[in-house]
C-alpha cells in the first residue's frame, strides 16, 4: 500500500474552470507546471526578487539523471537556479545504498533549518530513494517537521504536481509509491553539461542481491522502448551532445518486458549509429548478464569508450552465493579473460564489498586473489553497511569492526599500487581528452577524461570545454594525470 498522505492525483480546490485536469502523462504535468508558473509569477511580483532554487544530488548517476529532470521542472515553473542551498526551494534527492548517506542527509536538513527560520518562502523537500524506506518518512515526520514535501523514486515525474499542492493547500506533503505504474517521456530536463548526458535504457532491478537495498526503493525492473531511447539521443545529438551514458541498474539485462526483441548489444549497434555522438559508455554491467555478444558489439562499436565497469563485490564462491550473485569466481575471471581477448586495451574497474557478514579471512585472501589476477585499473572498495529490510541485514554472524579495517586496509593497499602501474603505462603516449570544465583546484588548468574514463588535467580555459583534443600524457599523479595539448 502506498506511503501517502493525499491522493494518486491531485484533487484539491481547483476553480471549475481549471477542473479538466489531463489524465496522461506528460500533459498532467505540464498542466500542474503552468499552474506553479503562475503561483511563482506573483510572489516574483510581491517580494520584488526571483524566486530561486537549488537540487542537491546524493548517489548514483540514476540519481544524477532524475535530478536533471527535477531542475528541468523547476525552470519550466518559473524558478532561478541559485549555486548555494541559501534559497527559495531546495531538494535533497537522495541515497541510500550506504547508511552514511542517510546520516550526511539528516546532518544537512539541520544546516537548512536554519536558512528557513530567516526566508519565511523556503520550502524543503526530500526525494529519491532515502524516501522510499518507512523507517526514514516516519524519522523525517517526527525530527523534521519543516520538510515540506517527501516523494519518492517511483514519482520524480511528479515534482510539479506535488509542489502546486503544496502552495495551494499549505501543509506538508508526503507522497511516497510503493512500485511504479508507467515510465513518464518528454520532461523538461536542464544538463549539467552541454556536451553529454545520461540516458535511461532501464528502471529498477530484478537481482535482489541479499546487501542491496536497491530493488526494494527502486522498483522491479523495467525497460525502455528501444525507439524512445534512440529518438531521445539523437535530439541530444542535434543539441550538440558527444557523449552519452547509457543508464541502468543492470544495463545487461535490457529487454526484459518489451514487445519487441532487443538486447542491450542490439541497442549499443542502434547507438553507434547515431550522427554525431562520439563517445558511448553504459553503467552498470552485471557480471550474470554479460553475453558473448554484448562483448563482440563493444569490439565491433567504435563509438563505445574502451572502459567497463564490472562490479565483483567478492572472490569467494561461498559469499558470492549468499550475496545472491548467480556467478562464481572462475566465471568473473573466465569474463575478464573474454572482455579482454575482444578489446585488449579495456579500462576495467569493479566494486568490492569488505566485511560482509559470515566473510572469513578465506574468503578475503580469494577476494584478493581475484585482484591479483585481473589487475583492475581502479576499484570502488566499500565496507559493508548493514540495510534495512535485506537478508543480509538479519544475519547474527556480522564481521568485527576491527576486523574489516585491517581487512580494508589491506585490500586499497593492492587495488591502489595495481591501478598507479596501470596508469603508468600511459605516461609519455598522445590520446584523446574530453575536455569537461575548468580545474576546480587551478583556474588555469582544464579537467577532462580518457575513452578509458581516467582523469586528466592541462593548461587552457574555458573555450576547450566540450571538445575532444589530443593530449600528451606528460606525467602521471597516481589515477590523474598531467598533460598539454599536443602539437
Amino acid at each position: 500500500m502506498d506511503r501517502s498522505e493525499n491522493n494518486h492525483y491531485y484533487n484539491g480546490s481547483l476553480s471549475a474552470a481549471e477542473t479538466e485536469v489531463p489524465l496522461t502523462e506528460p500533459e498532467r504535468q505540464y498542466f500542474f507546471m503552468d499552474k506553479v508558473k503562475k503561483i511563482v509569477e506573483n510572489k516574483v511580483r510581491d517580494l520584488g526578487r526571483p524566486l530561486t532554487f537549488h537540487v542537491t544530488t546524493f548517489g548514483c548517476q540514476m540519481n544524477a539523471r532524475d535530478s536533471e529532470k527535477l531542475r528541468g521542472i523547476l525552470l519550466r515553473c518559473g524558478y532561478e537556479e541559485s549555486e548555494d542551498e541559501d534559497c527559495d526551494l531546495v531538494l535533497y534527492n537522495t541515497c541510500t545504498v550506504r547508511e552514511n548517506a542517510d546520516n550526511k542527509v539528516f546532518g544537512r536538513l539541520g544546516v537548512l533549518y536554519g536558512y528557513k527560520k530567516k526566508n519565511p518562502e523556503m520550502l524543503i523537500g526530500l526525494c529519491g530513494c532515502m524516501a522510499q524506506e518507512e523507517v526514514v518518512t516516519d524519522k523525517i515526520r517526527k525530527s523534521y517537521p519543516y520538510v515540506d514535501m517527501v516523494f519518492g523514486t517511483h514519482n520524480v515525474y511528479m515534482l510539479a504536481e506535488i509542489l502546486y499542492q503544496r502552495f495551494d493547500e499549505n501543509k506538508h506533503i508526503v507522497d511516497v509509491r510503493e512500485s511504479a505504474d508507467r515510465i513518464v517521456e518528454n520532461l523538461p530536463l536542464e544538463r549539467k553539461y552541454f556536451f553529454k548526458s545520461g540516458v535511461n535504457v532501464t528502471f529498477g532491478c530484478d537481482n535482489f542481491c541479499s546487501y542491496c537495498i536497491v530493488p526494494y526503493v527502486r522498483g522491479r525492473e523495467r525497460s525502455r522502448r528501444p525507439s524512445d531511447i534512440i529518438d531521445e539521443i539523437k535530439r541530444l545529438a542535434a543539441d550538440g551532445v558527444i557523449e552519452v551514458m547509457l543508464l541502468g541498474q543492470n544495463v545487461n539485462s535490457y529487454g526484459k518486458g518489451l514487445e519487441e526483441k532487443t538486447s542491450f548489444a542490439d541497442l549499443l549497434r542502434q547507438v553507434n549509429e547515431i550522427d554525431g555522438i562520439e563517445r558511448i559508455r553504459f553503467m552498470t554491467s552485471h557480471p550474470k548478464d554479460l553475453s558473448d555478444d554484448l562483448i563482440r558489439a563493444m569490439a565491433e562499436c567504435d563509438k563505445v569508450c574502451p572502459h567497463l565497469h564490472l562490479p565483483l563485490q567478492s572472490g569467494s564462491d561461498r559469499i558470492l552465493a549468499d550475496m545472491n550473485r548467480h556467478y562464481t569466481k572462475e566465471k568473473y575471471l573466465s569474463l575478464v579473460d573474454k572482455i579482454r581477448n575482444a578489446i585488449p586495451d579495456i579500462a576495467l574497474t569493479t566494486d568490492i564489498i569488505v566485511g560482509y557478514p559470515g566473510e572469513s579471512e578465506q574468503d578475503f585472501l580469494e577476494t584478493l586473489d581475484v585482484v591479483d589476477r585481473v589487475k583492475f585499473d581502479s576499484a570502488f572498495t566499500f565496507i559493508y553497511s548493514k540495510r534495512t529490510g535485506t537478508p543480509a541485514a538479519r544475519r547474527s554472524d556480522q564481521v568485527p569492526e576491527k576486523v574489516i579495517k585491517d581487512r580494508f586496509d589491506r585490500l586499497l593497499t593492492r587495488v591502489r599500487a595495481d591501478g598507479e602501474k596501470k596508469a603508468m603505462a600511459l605516461t609519455g603516449k598522445t590520446l584523446p581528452v574530453l575536455v569537461e570544465e575548468v580545474n576546480k583546484q587551478d583556474e588555469h588548468l582544464v579537467s577532462g577524461r580518457l575513452a578509458n574514463n581516467s582523469v586528466v588535467h592541462l593548461p587552457g580555459d574555458e573555450s576547450l570545454i566540450g571538445k575532444i583534443i589530443n593530449v600528451r600524457l606528460d606525467s602521471c599523479k597516481g589515477f590523474y594525470y598531467l598533460g598539454n595539448i599536443a602539437e
